[in-house]
């Protein structure tokens, strides 16, 4: 499972596995099969154990366990050493420490959705064999008294960005959009999350798939401006040219030239 590449991630209950299927044949790019939220407590054990039966090395899904503080993480743990878990993702992490466990097991995704959580994401972002972070807006919001549209959460998730790059890690994940039947919807929160450094977006139902990978791969417009780019650049030379009014340089030639590894990956 190439992580880093990834721009959907799907939640299916782990309780209904009458959903794995259909999950899995949704066009996401990975599917996390939840035992937190979309299970209530007292059906953990029942979700856990028909997760436990269902997982085989042939499909690899993320599993998002319970967080390190409550009563479910221990058995959690058990059932991240299964084959066909290929990333955990830590609900509410909140300290390096709760990931050392996991790490051991598999690669980690930390669900940051506190504000403890915040405050120790540059330590968080640096614990070993984390792949990338994941932004909780509802959570967050709910730990901090807020009423915040998309646009006002707009400093942490910039926060995500900064630490995941000062960490070597793949672009963080955006929080899920409560929009299911408005694809639009969908489509501009996941074009805005692309544009401030957000490498992919959770996904809540199968409906939003669709948008949010066509969010986070490279259009025909830009396509073609990256090769408009980097034609240009090679006939000059190395002399100083502009396109379209706009000088040439190299951090727009380094751009042109990611766009266009996005489009062969």
């Amino acid at each position: 499972m190439n992580d880093a590449a990834h721009r959907s991630y799907l939640f299916v209950p782990g309780n209904r596995p009458e959903r794995f299927a259909k999950a899995l044949a949704s066009g996401a790019d990975a599917v996390i099969v939840d035992v937190e939220d979309a299970v209530p407590a007292q059906h953990k054990d029942a979700a856990r154990a028909i997760v436990a039966d269902w997982l085989d090395a042939s499909r690899a899904i993320v599993l998002r366990i319970n967080a390190a503080d409550t009563p479910w993480f221990a058995d959690d743990l058990v059932l991240c050493r299964r084959a066909g878990v290929a990333a955990v993702m830590l609900a509410k992490a909140e300290r390096a420490d709760d990931l050392a466990a996991i790490g051991a097991l598999a690669p980690t995704v930390p669900l940051i959705e506190s504000a403890v959580g915040f405050d120790n994401l540059r330590a968080i972002a640096s614990a070993p064999n984390v792949q990338r972070l994941a932004f909780g807006a509802i959570d967050l919001q709910l730990d901090l008294d807020m009423r915040a549209g998309f646009d006002e959460l707009n400093f942490f998730r910039s926060q995500l960005v900064l630490a995941s790059r000062l960490a070597h890690i793949g672009a963080p994940i955006d929080s899920p959009s409560t929009a299911i039947d408005d694809a639009g919807e969908v489509e501009s929160e996941a074009q805005r999350a692309r544009r401030l450094g957000f490498g992919a977006k959770l996904c809540i139902h199968p409906r939003q798939v669709a948008p949010v990978n066509r969010s986070f791969s490279a259009g025909e417009a830009e396509i073609a401006w990256a090769t408009r780019v980097i034609a240009t650049a090679d006939a000059s030379g190395g002399a100083a040219v502009a396109l379209d009014g706009r000088m040439i340089d190299q951090p727009v030639i380094l751009r042109a030239q990611a766009i266009l590894r996005q489009r062969r990956s």
